[in-house]
C-alpha cells in the first residue's frame, strides 16, 4: 500500500508542476526574469514548496492557497497577480489535491493532462510608443504587450484604453491645455 501512496504522491506532484507550468503569471515572470537571474530555479522550487504546501496542510481553504500563491508570486518573483488567474490555478491545485487524498490516481493523471493540453504559451514584451508635446520634447510611455499562442494560433492583445462616452464623460478641451504642456483640470458642474 505504500508503493500506491507514493505513485499517488508522485502524481500529485507532477499535477502542481504542469498546473505551475500552464500559469501564464509565472511563465511571464519567468520569462522575463522578475525573479533574478534564478527565476527558472525558482519556479522549479515553487512547485515543491506548493507540494509541501498542501501536504503540511491538509484542510485549506481557497483562499488560502490563493494567498499563499500570491505571497510566493510577491516575495520570489515581484509579481503582483492581478489577471484573475490566481483563483483558478489555487482551484485546480485544491482539486488535485482532493484526488490526491482519496487515492484517485486516475483523476490526478487525468487532470494533469487536461492541463498540460490546455497549456497557453506566453510571451509579453515591452512596446515603447512616443507622444509629441512639443518639438523638443518626446515623452515615452511604456505597455506590456501580451502573446498567448494555443494550436499555433496566436493574438496580440495591448488592453485597450477605455472609450469616453456620454455627457458625464471627463474631456479635455483644448483650451483647457496651456503652454508647456500642462492640463487645467475643472470640476464637474
Amino acid at each position: 500500500m505504500a508503493g500506491a501512496g507514493e505513485d499517488s504522491r508522485a502524481l500529485f506532484g507532477a499535477g502542481v508542476r504542469a498546473a505551475l507550468e500552464a500559469w501564464p503569471a509565472l511563465q511571464i515572470a519567468v520569462e522575463n526574469g522578475f525573479g533574478g537571474v534564478h527565476s527558472q530555479e525558482k519556479a522549479e522550487w515553487l512547485g515543491g514548496a506548493v507540494e509541501e504546501y498542501f501536504f503540511r496542510n491538509a484542510d485549506l481553504e481557497l483562499g488560502e492557497v490563493e494567498d499563499f500563491l500570491g505571497e510566493l508570486m510577491t516575495n520570489e518573483f515581484d509579481t503582483v497577480v492581478e489577471d484573475g488567474s490566481l483563483p483558478q490555478v489555487s482551484q485546480q491545485l485544491q482539486t488535485m489535491f482532493h484526488h490526491f487524498q482519496r487515492g484517485d490516481g486516475a483523476a490526478l493523471k487525468e487532470m494533469a493532462s487536461h492541463i498540460t493540453q490546455r497549456k497557453y504559451r506566453v510571451r509579453a514584451t515591452a512596446v515603447t510608443t512616443a507622444r509629441e508635446t512639443d518639438e523638443d520634447d518626446v515623452d515615452s510611455m511604456e505597455e506590456m504587450e501580451v502573446t498567448d499562442t494555443n494550436d499555433g494560433a496566436a493574438t496580440d492583445g495591448v488592453c485597450p484604453q477605455p472609450a469616453s462616452s456620454g455627457p458625464d464623460s471627463q474631456t479635455i478641451k483644448e483650451e483647457d491645455i496651456v503652454e508647456d504642456g500642462w492640463t487645467i483640470v475643472r470640476r464637474k458642474k
